[in-house]
């Protein structure tokens, strides 16, 4: 079962990084990037300590606040689903 998991997240990964360099760069996206960063550390500490993921810890690090830059707040769910399937 872990295997699935492990290939299917390589497997989009792999999938992401392709359309991420296929993709053309607008101009501008330094700063809206680095809005997004901004922004997901602010939703991250608010969901980590307003109590909303009762159990639930997501850790502030550049990895976690990468991804829900990237993904936007879905992101904060694929890294406690992430967390739960490690830990378990």
């Amino acid at each position: 079962m872990r295997t699935m998991w492990l290939a299917l997240f390589v497997a989009s990964s792999c999938g992401l990084l392709y359309l991420l360099i296929r993709r053309k760069i607008p101009g501008g996206w330094f700063t809206r990037f680095g809005t997004h960063l901004v922004l997901s550390a602010l939703a991250i500490y608010a969901i980590n300590f307003s109590g909303l993921a009762t159990g639930w810890y997501v850790p502030l690090n550049p990895g976690t606040i990468g991804t829900v830059a990237v993904l936007g707040l879905p992101g904060i769910g694929l890294i406690l689903g992430v967390q739960q399937l490690v830990l378990s």
